[in-house]
């Protein structure tokens, strides 16, 4: 269930609001158990003084910087939850806002419900499924939220960074068909330029890849360790494979001489 107030400001059922009229409160929105609190109203000269000389409130970017030097990672993860609804027709639109929520790494939680680490890397993909939703005639809805307790924060790590191994084990498998790729062509002898090049095209779509993998492991998958060696391995693999084309083509040229 997902609460959130009305047009006009009034709470609507399942959400808390704390505060004095006409000063700053706290609207507290659920979404399957997950609390996620929001400041609204505004601080001006009429409710100022409700705060002690001196005092300021700020709101602020967690990085995964942030995640490494916090002792207690789980109390200090913020997560960005999307309830988006679309209509059930033309189904290309919720597949289009589906690709793009799983291309940037997001949580599914449920239906039309997923959660992403309020962390710089994800904004822009969630910025685009917002629009995707929008331009579909859709309605998207974006909140804040934090783990209602420790066990439910440690929990919603443990989810997403499964997810991000499963990602890892993908990319693993990439690793092991590009150097197959690469054992046939040198079994076959088929050192030529043209092959070359579509190997070390296929080499920097695995690099892309790897980049965009480790920019969403926030928390560090187990498999990313592993993963960075393999890449390193694949390089290898190239460049011993091109290696044994030019040589190839400088004894072709020998001969032809």
């Amino acid at each position: 269930m997902v609460s959130i107030t009305d047009g006009a400001g009034e709470p609507v059922a399942g959400v808390e609001q704390t505060g004095q009229p006409g000063g700053l409160s706290v609207v507290t929105a659920s979404v399957d158990g997950i609390r996620a609190p929001t400041p609204a109203g505004e601080m001006g000269h009429h409710n100022g003084d409700r705060l002690p000389p001196g005092s300021h409130a700020t709101i602020g970017d967690v990085t995964p910087a942030t995640f490494s030097a916090v002792t207690n990672v789980e109390q200090a993860v913020r997560w960005l939850i999307l309830v988006i609804k679309l209509p059930a027709e033309p189904s290309r639109h919720r597949v289009a806002v589906w690709r793009e929520l799983r291309k940037v790494g997001a949580l599914s939680l449920g239906q039309g419900i997923w959660a992403v680490p309020e962390v710089p890397v994800f904004a822009a993909g969630v910025q685009r499924a917002l629009e995707l939703t929008d331009s579909a005639g859709g309605q998207g809805v974006t909140l804040q939220a934090s783990g209602r307790s420790d066990r439910d924060a440690a929990r919603f790590r443990e989810m997403f960074t499964a997810a991000r191994s499963a990602d890892w084990a993908e990319f693993l498998a990439d690793c092991g068909k590009f150097e197959e790729e690469i054992a046939k062509e040198i079994r076959t002898a088929k050192f030529t330029l043209a092959e070359l090049e579509e190997e070390e095209q296929s080499l920097e779509r695995l690099r892309r890849w790897h980049r965009d993998l480790t920019a969403r492991d926030v928390f560090g998958a187990p498999e990313a360790a592993a993963a960075g060696e393999r890449l390193k391995q694949c390089a290898a693999v190239c460049e011993d494979y091109s290696e044994r084309v030019f040589a190839a083509l400088h004894s072709t040229d020998e001969d032809a001489s």
